[in-house]
């Protein structure tokens, strides 16, 4: 019979097709012997319905958080309820009961109608790859086909549940300044738009000569009030065309570059990218899933290409028979400590767990440096609004001082 599949070729390019086989089991070796590394398979030839092998890769991106805690906390119930004895269909007619997502809700019914035709959790899997990546499918198939399905869906649930943790503590420090910036920007256009005009007929009295400050607040606010529409059209012109140029693949290159070398920031990225590598490699590998499978699959997960091109070098290193620590040697994404602590896992055959304790560290350093980084920010923006502020009260006053001085003189 025909079976499709979705997956990676020795390079990692994602690749679909249909193979003659009696089984899922049987199509993932004859896959395997021809350096393709099924990731899902199901009956009938692969179709575009079925969706791509890297469709799911956006899981652990940080606009789909909601989602990665769903499927989290499916991962971890599902488990338990394994471990506990009870059957796969039974564990998800259950969760089913709990659910009140809708979208995800649907599609853990058709997991379930699935099952119960006969398909294995990691095939029906594939057929969702919004919620369950390449990632998820491989272990649990891994987890299946070694008859520890409830580890591997633990595993699965502790590495996206840490990501959680990782992408909530980012957020949280950035909420701070982000308001602050906000309020900031509303206190200037509100005395730009509506304070200085109060102040203009009270200095046009006067009949004196405005001093520099205030004829240079004066021109602002005439040319803001005058030509706003324009002003707000080249604003929102400027982040659309900014907007789709950074997602051309020339565009993302540039981000991707600007976020590993920005001072300070630079650090944070390549240690979050990292970390993100060395949980996926170690989770895979804890899994029993080959190296080179387990990498393909990495490159799928890591969203930043400097870190991509990072892992197709370590694939080539290790088709090639070296180290793995060899081929993700590069002192600009990895620290020589991390390459290090790869190299000393390697010696002794536990690369697995040493590469899970090391993103375990990274995190920790990520969250240090996260809080340091927010704790010098909200001073200096704090600061740069007073400086603003307090030259546009300066630049509004200083004409009632040089009356209240003139007045003072000619008495």
């Amino acid at each position: 019979m025909k079976i499709g599949y979705r997956g990676f070729d020795s390079t990692g390019k994602a690749v679909k097709g249909a193979i003659e086989a009696n089984d899922s089991r049987e199509a993932t070796e004859l896959l395997r012997r021809q350096n393709i590394f099924a990731t899902a398979t199901f009956a009938g030839p692969a179709t575009d319905a079925a969706g791509d092998a890297s469709d799911g890769q956006r899981i652990f991106d940080f606009g789909q958080q909601g989602r990665v805690e769903l499927v989290a906390d499916m991962l971890r119930q599902l488990a338990l309820l394994i471990a506990t004895g009870t059957p796969v269909v039974e564990a998800l007619s259950g969760l089913e009961r709990q659910v009140k997502d809708e979208p995800f809700l649907a599609a853990l019914r058709d997991l379930r109608k699935k099952v119960e035709e006969g398909r294995t959790l990691a095939d029906a899997m594939g057929d969702h790859p919004r919620y369950f990546d390449a990632v998820c499918r491989s272990l649990c198939a891994a987890g299946e086909s070694g008859g520890k399905l409830e580890e591997m869906l633990d595993r699965l649930s502790k590495m996206l549940r840490q990501q959680v943790k990782v992408r909530k503590s980012i957020r949280g420090a950035m909420v701070y300044p982000v308001l602050l910036i906000v309020v900031a920007t509303a206190v200037l256009g509100a005395m730009v738009g509506f304070v200085l005009p109060r102040f203009e007929g009270l200095f046009q009295s006067m009949d004196a000569a405005l001093p520099p400050m205030t004829k240079i607040l004066m021109d602002m606010s005439h040319f803001l009030r005058a030509y706003w529409p324009f002003v707000v059209g080249g604003l929102a012109a400027s982040s659309v065309g900014s907007f789709v140029a950074l997602r051309t693949p020339k565009g993302r290159r540039f981000v991707d570059v600007a976020l590993v070398t920005t001072p300070k920031v630079g650090v944070i990225a390549r240690r979050l990218c990292a970390s993100r590598l060395a949980r996926v490699l170690g989770t895979l590998m804890e899994g029993k899933v080959p190296l080179i499978e387990a990498l393909a699959l990495a490159k799928h997960s890591v969203a930043n290409s400097l870190y991509v091109d990072l892992i197709t070098k370590a694939e080539d290193a290790v088709l090639r028979g070296e180290t793995l620590s060899a081929g993700l040697d590069d002192p600009r994404l990895l620290t020589p400590t991390l390459v290090e602590a790869i190299r000393s896992g390697e010696r002794a055959g536990r690369l697995a767990p040493v590469l899970s304790t090391v993103a375990d560290h990274l995190d920790e350093d990520n969250e240090i440096a996260l809080r340091t980084l927010t704790t010098i920010m909200e001073p200096v923006i704090l600061i740069v609004l007073g400086l603003i502020v307090g030259f546009m009260a300066v630049g509004m006053l200083l004409p009632l001082f040089d009356l209240t001085a003139g007045a003072g003189g000619g008495a």
